[in-house]
Formats: structure tokens, C-alpha cells, sequence
């Protein structure tokens, strides 16, 4: 059976930038930064107080009134997967039943849905009364916890931390039947679950996939992680836009934010039938998993980042030198910036230097399973605006990166595309877009 070629033709992004993805491309090609002072908590004694945070928004009016009694089981993650799929499912101009229940456009049984999701971390008050009823003289007792603790959780507490809620939330609201999945494999979960979702239409599983990712890292719990482990910069807490720099001389770290990014992909057949507007084709991806036994960071030569991007030019059947734009992972961290300029430098070849770069975490901060999505339908505005904004805070790039970052914006007929991740567990992902033609 030949495979379906595969489009993307809609569009859905919730970020520090805007909850939309008009106000987060206009916010990206003004050169906005979305990184301020943490205000989701205190972040007191913390060393880095800057995250990437989403504008204030009531999840209920971005649900049909039946659903609204949800709410209670929703955490962060799954309120802005919410939003981003139902900005993307109106864009490529699908009605659900989530939509509109008596004028549905589609089938249902022939729709999936591929998620990424990061580690859903609880709100500290939720747990609060629970391990206060736990205690021992002053000390935490896991025997008191067992008898006492628990029940101060509610039953349902669960409901709200499980990876695959997105994808459920979702499906349930819009009642998608067919094929469903959750990548949980930290930054690289968007990028993996687009690829998956792609092969599924692909194979001829369904005719449309809702996919890509969301993660809310402004949590405390997440957050002291990242400091604990010397990811978050502490350099910068009292100018927040000068924060978060990749592949700069002066990048003293990451900053961590929270967003969600979905596309919508059909078949091509599918998406001609009923006149869509198609913005992109997803022509390659690949993917890795390779480890360093030092977990805090990726391995120095970046191998499974240059293996993902070489498989992902494999399958596009294209060379280097076809690219016309890279978005990188690009995270701040010198020593996985210079790995990850490292590995572009050795997939790409001679083409690496001239092919625009264009980092966008210092705009957006490190969104976790969200970010490869956003980075993707930022990929695809460019394509379709036919420019690329400037990266923003590289204003000397560190020694060993010598890829093309542009710090101008510039005109550009952008026919293919590469956006690429990785994680500290190993997994590596790169995905290839073609402009519509």
C-alpha cells in the first residue's frame, strides 16, 4: 500500500507570547520576550525567578458549558492543550462535537489524537494537608502516611496528574475515536508525537490527527529541580529578557516556562476533498535515543541529535544543503548548546554555516513537551510569511558554534524546514516541513 502524503492545516498555540498563534508570531517576529519575574508562586529562595508564563485566562470559556464541570480534574497542562486544540481544530476549519454538535464535519472514528505530555507535577496545596497528617515529631512517617495521609487526598486527585488527561480531555470534548496516544519523553514528547501521528495517517489509520504537545513547568516542584540540577540560570533574575540566551558566549543557563502547540494533519487526499488550506507537508522525521552517563546533560558530540536529523533528511529524501531554515532545541545550557551545534554542524556539513538558525527559546523559555509543537508551527508561519525573525539575546555566538544564527530579520522562501530536540533521558527527534505548493 503506498503511504499518504501528510499536511498540516491547522493550527493551535498557547504560549508566554500570547494565547494564540497570531499574538505568538507577531510577538516572535517583533522580537517580544515572554520571560519575566515568576508570579504563579513565590519564588523565594529559589535561584533562578524568571519562567516563560501563559497571559491569564478562565479555562471555562474555552469549553462547551457540559464540559465545564471537568474543570475541577483539569490540571495547568491539560487547560492550555485545551485551548491550542481548539484554536487549531477552528483554523483548518473542522466542527466537532465539541464545536458545534449539529453541524459536524467530520468523522469521528477516522480522527486521532497524539499528545506529548511532560511530568504533571502536583500543586503543593493539594498535598499540604495530607503530609501535615503525616507527621512524626516534626518528621515525615510513611506509616502515618499510609493510614492518615492519604485520606486527606481526594479520590480524584489523580485524575488531574496523568500524562494521558490531555489526550482524554481532549478526545472527550471533541469526541475523537480513532487512534490515540501520549508521548511522555520530555522536550522531544511534541516532536515524537507529530511524527507518530504523521505514520498514522500515513499508513492509512485515519484521515486526521490532532498532535503535538503541552507542559506547564511553572511549578515549584519542577522548577527547584531545575535549579538543584544547575539548568535554570541564576544570572539574570533582575533583567528576565536578557535571561535566557542559546548558543551565546554569555548563556549562564535555561529558563523553563509553560505552553501548549497543536497542528492539525490530514491526508492530502483528505485535505483536497474538502478545499482545506493546506500551510505545510510533513515530508521527514526521525529520531534517536542515545544517553550520556552524565544525566544533566546530553552527550558532548550530540550524537543522538545528529543521527535524528539525519534520518529526518533520510526520509525527506533531501540534502543539507535543500534546508532553508533550522529552528534547534536551544536551550541556554553552554554545554548541550555547544553538543547541539555540535551535532547540526556534523549532520548539515558545509551547509550548516550558511543555513539560517533561528533559536526562539530566548522569546519563549524551555516549555518542555510543548516546545518542539511550538517550534513547529512557528516553522510554519515562517514558511508561509515567507520571513524569519531575528534571534534574540545570541549577540555573540560561544566558541564551537558556528552555525548561521541571524540576528536580523530577514525576507526568505522557506521550501523546507528542520526543527529538531532532545532530552536528558536520551531521546532525540527531528521533523522536516516542506511549504505548501
Amino acid at each position: 500500500m503506498d503511504s499518504a502524503r501528510v499536511v498540516i492545516t491547522g493550527l493551535g498555540a498557547a504560549t508566554p507570547l500570547g494565547l494564540t498563534v497570531g499574538d505568538t508570531w507577531a510577538g516572535l517576529c517583533a522580537g517580544r520576550i515572554g520571560i519575566d519575574t515568576i508570579t504563579a508562586f513565590d519564588p523565594v529562595g529559589f535561584t533562578c525567578k524568571v519562567a516563560g508564563q501563559c497571559p491569564d485566562y478562565k479555562i471555562r470559556d474555552h469549553l462547551p458549558r457540559s464540559f465545564r464541570k471537568a474543570i475541577k480534574l483539569m490540571s495547568r497542562d491539560i487547560e492550555l492543550s485545551i485551548i491550542a486544540a481548539n484554536e487549531a481544530l477552528v483554523h483548518a476549519g473542522l466542527v466537532t462535537k465539541g464545536i458545534d454538535p449539529e453541524n459536524i464535519n467530520v468523522d469521528p472514528e477516522l480522527m486521532a489524537i497524539n499528545l506529548g505530555a511532560g511530568l504533571i507535577s502536583c500543586d503543593l496545596v493539594e498535598l499540604a494537608p495530607a503530609v501535615a497528617a503525616s507527621l512524626t515529631d516534626g518528621r515525615f512517617d510513611i506509616r502515618k502516611w499510609g493510614k492518615e495521609g492519604l485520606e486527606q487526598v481526594t479520590p480524584l486527585w489523580l485524575l488531574k496528574y496523568l500524562p494521558n488527561m490531555l489526550a482524554c480531555h481532549i478526545g472527550i470534548i471533541h469526541d475523537i475515536q480513532g487512534p490515540s496516544n501520549t508521548i511522555t519523553c520530555a522536550e522531544a514528547s511534541s516532536h515524537l508525537a507529530i511524527a507518530e501521528a504523521t505514520q498514522v495517517i500515513a499508513r492509512g489509520a485515519g484521515d486526521i490527527a490532532l498532535a503535538g504537545g503541552a507542559e506547564a513547568k511553572v511549578n515549584p516542584i519542577v522548577m527547584i529541580r531545575q535549579c538543584l540540577l544547575n539548568r535554570a540560570t541564576s544570572e539574570n533574575n533582575d533583567d528576565p529578557a536578557s535571561a535566557c540566551r542559546p548558543f551565546d558566549a554569555d548563556a549562564k543557563g535555561s529558563v523553563f516556562g509553560e505552553a501548549a502547540g497543536v497542528v492539525i494533519l490530514e491526508s492530502l487526499d483528505n485535505a483536497e476533498k474538502r478545499n482545506a488550506k493546506i500551510y505545510a507537508e510533513v515530508v521527514g522525521v526521525g529520531q534517536s535515543n542515545t544517553i550520556n552517563p552524565a544525566y544533566e546533560h546530553i552527550e558532548p558530540d550530540g550524537k543522538g541529535i545528529r543521527i535524528a536529523i539525519e534520518k529526518a533528511l533520510s526520509d525527506a529524501q533531501i540534502k543539507p544543503d535543500e534546508l532553508d531554515l533550522v529552528i534547534p532545541h536551544g536551550t541556554g545550557i553552554p554545554p548541550d548548546d555547544l553538543a547541539e551545534a555540535t551535532a547540526i554542524q556534523s549532520a548539515l556539513g558545509e551547509a550548516a554555516a550558511k543555513i539560517p538558525v533561528w533559536p526562539t527559546k530566548s522569546m519563549l523559555s524551555n516549555t518542555g513537551a510543548a516546545s518542539g509543537a511550538v517550534d513547529i508551527v512557528a516553522a510554519v508561519c515562517a514558511m508561509n510569511e515567507g520571513k524569519i525573525p531575528a534571534a534574540v539575546n545570541c549577540d555573540k555566538k560561544a566558541d564551537g558554534c558556528d552555525l548561521n544564527i541571524i540576528n536580523q530579520p530577514q525576507e526568505a522562501k522557506i521550501r523546507y524546514a528542520l526543527c529538531c530536540s532532545y532530552t536528558y533521558g536520551g531521546q532525540t527527534a527531528a521533523v522536516v516541513l516542506k511549504r505548501a505548493e
